[in-house]
């Protein structure tokens, strides 16, 4: 499908967008422009559903305040901004995610990865691809469970309080214990890299002795699987408390809509 708008039509669109200045043509032009990438998403969804055997999560269409509230944001261009059409995969953990995140590098030419695992914003954590079809931009948002979970609340939150939330506004009470509980899937993560490597669950002095004598190969078992039992004692551990951080936001956030508690304390 040839592209039915030059790049200079589209950022004079996107300037009026950031400016406010929208009229009925403008709204219309924007439709034009996002289905423009229909094709090139269906393209990119297939290959995920085909190679991965998985059914990609398609986003819903970026809205008209969303494409203008991140131009406004963030100093780019509409032809620029690289999420105007994507899907989502949410698979288990982030072994799952580094893997999933290899396989899509090797499906598709000219891709760039993004992972907010490194650079959190604002607490959201997930790693994106970016994949150029046909001249668009398609953005595949991996993330684990966790991750997703966070995103999902955290985005319920700016529906339900203030829209500012996702981008580090909003109560600071609310983005305190946001940012804890990222802290938390953080470390979640981290005990997951630890879980999936044989290494650093074993004491190094058992390494030590390994040949010593033919008891010790029982032992090393033994405390293995009691160093593995750990470490998911661990991973269970957080994960609730990951739970019960996001009901206490929850609480904190009906609080404040309702007025009962100062936007600024917090114990």
């Amino acid at each position: 499908m040839a592209n039915r708008m030059s790049k200079t039509k589209i950022d004079r669109l996107g300037d009026r967008l950031k400016k406010g200045e929208i009229t009925d043509d403008d709204l219309r032009l924007l439709d034009t422009y996002r289905v423009d990438f229909s094709e090139a998403f269906d393209i990119v969804a297939a290959a995920i559903s085909e190679k991965l055997a998985v059914e990609p999560t398609a986003r819903p269409a970026k809205s008209t305040t969303a494409i203008s509230d991140k131009l406004r944001r963030e100093s780019i261009r509409l032809s620029q901004i690289q999420d105007i059409a994507g899907c989502r995969l949410i698979v288990e953990d982030i072994g799952v995610q580094d893997s999933t995140v290899e396989l899509l590098k090797t499906f598709f030419e000219n891709v760039t990865v993004v992972d907010r695992r490194k650079q959190p914003s604002h607490g959201y954590r997930a790693v994106h691809v970016i994949v150029n079809c046909l001249g668009k931009s398609i953005e595949i948002q991996i993330r684990t469970q966790l991750q997703d979970m966070w995103a999902e609340f955290s985005e319920k939150l700016s529906d339900f309080s203030d829209r500012a939330i996702k981008y580090g506004g909003g109560a600071p009470v609310i983005q305190d214990l946001l940012s804890e509980t990222s802290e938390m899937v953080a470390q979640h993560e981290f005990l997951e890299v630890q879980f999936a490597s044989d290494f650093p669950l074993l004491p190094p002095w058992h390494i030590d002795q390994l040949d010593e004598s033919e008891d010790d190969d029982e032992e090393l078992v033994q405390n293995r699987q009691k160093n593995l039992e750990h470490f998911r004692m661990r991973l269970r551990r957080i994960r609730l408390e990951i739970y019960q951080q996001l009901h206490r936001v929850k609480v904190r956030a009906e609080e404040l809509k309702e007025g009962k508690v100062d936007n600024d304390i917090f114990d």
